[in-house]
């Protein structure tokens, strides 16, 4: 098969980035932080980086398909590791993600209500008032509909008016989901922040 300049270059920049990037998995060098949303029963920071071998099992493993690697714009040190992004999918809390991890990088958690609101801790919601609809002047509350623990992780005030209780959410990102809101009123932000290299 012939190769042409263009598909030698392509080539040759996809391996290049590969094999730079493999260099640096792991190695902590020139780290930084940066807000990354974890699947459920991840460990933390530098911790989960050491321990996660870029397998993707819980991404394959996920039914809702929330679990995405990461690219090289999150830094070398987490290439191909796991992350959420709450807006395009969240997490539907099925736990099938810590059993297939080969690493204990994600922690195995039963799917029974007490074993999630006391292990998963994912992030943590918090509402925009000013431009939430329901603090506004108009009527929504999807976010609560969403919600896998609702009048716990997230109640409606008058005029269904969204308050996160912070000891309840398990930043699953269903609410953020779910708002119909351009840009989302309710954001899961990472319970901790994860190190990344810069």
């Amino acid at each position: 098969m012939k190769l042409d300049r263009r598909s030698f270059l392509q080539t040759s920049v996809g391996t290049g980035a590969f094999v730079l990037a493999g260099a640096g998995i792991g190695s902590g060098i020139g780290t930084t932080t940066q807000f990354v949303v974890r699947p459920p029963g991840a460990k933390q920071g530098s911790e989960f980086l050491r321990s996660c071998i870029r397998c993707f099992q819980c991404g394959l493993m996920c039914p809702n398909m929330a679990i995405k690697p990461m690219g090289l714009k999150n830094g070398l040190a987490a290439i191909f590791t796991p992350h959420i992004n709450p807006r395009e999918q969240a997490c539907m809390l099925c736990m099938k993600c810590g059993e297939v991890c080969p690493t204990d990088a994600l922690e195995k958690i039963h799917s029974d209500y007490d074993s999630i609101q006391s292990k998963v801790k994912m992030g943590q919601a918090e509402v925009d008032p000013s431009v939430c609809y329901s603090y506004n002047g108009r009527l929504c509350g999807v976010c609560y509909d969403a919600c896998p623990f609702p009048e716990e992780a997230l109640k409606l005030k008058l005029f269904a008016q969204p308050e996160v209780d912070t000891d309840k959410c398990v930043g699953c990102g269903l609410c953020e989901r779910a708002c119909i809101h351009i840009p989302e009123a309710i954001r899961i932000y990472p319970s901790e922040k994860s190190v990344t290299n810069s």
